[in-house]
């Protein structure tokens, strides 16, 4: 089954409980994604990092995986022209809206120890969501969009 997210940066800060609807968001995160598509809100010719690692074209089509109950996770760059592995993250969810369930989550990129180099987190918007995709924005000079399958 083919899972779909958008993603959102920016730095953010951890919470310590958890309401029921940021577990049950957990839980739909769960498992394999992949990053399938990233849009910018203009038209034009952008060379962008993203999460301080690389660019648009490396993370289209990489592999990603969400593990809730301990917040963290990884996401692999598989195209061959780019310096292509496994990353580590942590992440959080903040609940924004009860109704539709739409949150912020904060990712921060690691070592394989769950540690941080830089302390650097990036906040995205969670803007649609089902069982097969989820779509996140980032806003910023430029708005970036990334899809997940």
């Amino acid at each position: 089954m083919k899972k779909i997210i958008l993603i959102l940066l920016t730095i953010g800060i951890v919470s310590c409980g958890a309401s029921k609807t940021v577990r049950d968001s957990k839980k739909s995160i769960k498992g394999d994604w992949t990053l399938s598509t990233i849009t910018y809100s203009k038209t034009g010719k952008y060379n962008v990092t993203l999460f301080n690692d690389t660019t648009k074209d490396c993370f289209e089509g990489s592999s990603w995986k969400f593990i809730p109950n301990n917040n963290t996770g990884t996401y692999a760059i598989n195209e061959s022209s780019c310096s292509t592995g496994i990353r580590n993250f942590v992440f959080t969810i903040q609940e924004v809206n009860a109704k539709t369930g739409l949150y912020d989550f904060l990712l921060k990129p690691t070592n394989e120890k769950n540690k941080s180099e830089n302390n650097q987190g990036f906040r995205l918007k969670l803007s649609s969501m089902s069982e097969t995709d989820m779509q996140w924005e980032q806003t910023g000079d430029l708005a970036k969009s990334l899809f997940f399958e």
